[in-house]
Parts: structure tokens; C-alpha cells; sequence
């Protein structure tokens, strides 16, 4: 990424992220336009690197929690999938 990529996702609002967010959720910006294919990358890049920089890694987009079972090494693992702030209220 460029400097000047970091440079405007250091800028970014919690506002602006939650915003970019969901025009990437919804595919439309919040004046109802639509996202190009391009604006959609550069949304995802930014909100990625946005989650990386200000939340921990369990509330970030995709976020997979894994736990080891306890026991055989053979043992069925679970994963859990969780959107990114849930249970934090």
C-alpha cells in the first residue's frame, strides 16, 4: 500500500469507516448510488486496514475464533464464527 493510501485511512472516522462498511454490506453509498467494482476494493482495503490499526483482532471483519479441544490429538476442533463486536455489549 502507499503512503498516501495509510495516510487517508489514518484520517478515517469511526463514522467514515462504519459508513464504508455498510455501502460495502449493501453495495450502495448512503445518498443510495452505487458502488463501482473499484470503489468496493479500495472500501475493503480501507476498512481492513482500518479494523488493524484501531480493533483487536476478535472484532475485526472475518474474524475466526478456534479453540483446542482438550485430549486426543485426533479430536474434532471447533470453530466459531462470530460477527465483529458481538457479545461486547
Amino acid at each position: 500500500m502507499t503512503e498516501d493510501f495509510q495516510s487517508v485511512v489514518g484520517q478515517l472516522t469511526p463514522e467514515i469507516y462504519s459508513s464504508m462498511k455498510r455501502a460495502i454490506e449493501t453495495g450502495r453509498w448512503p445518498d443510495g448510488r452505487a458502488l463501482s467494482d473499484e470503489q468496493r476494493a479500495i472500501c475493503m482495503q480501507a476498512v481492513i486496514t482500518w479494523e488493524a490499526r484501531h480493533l483487536p483482532e476478535e472484532q475485526r471483519t472475518g474474524f475466526i475464533e478456534r479453540k483446542q479441544c482438550s485430549g486426543d490429538s485426533d479430536a474434532e476442533q471447533t470453530v466459531t464464527l462470530r460477527e465483529p463486536g458481538a457479545g461486547n455489549a
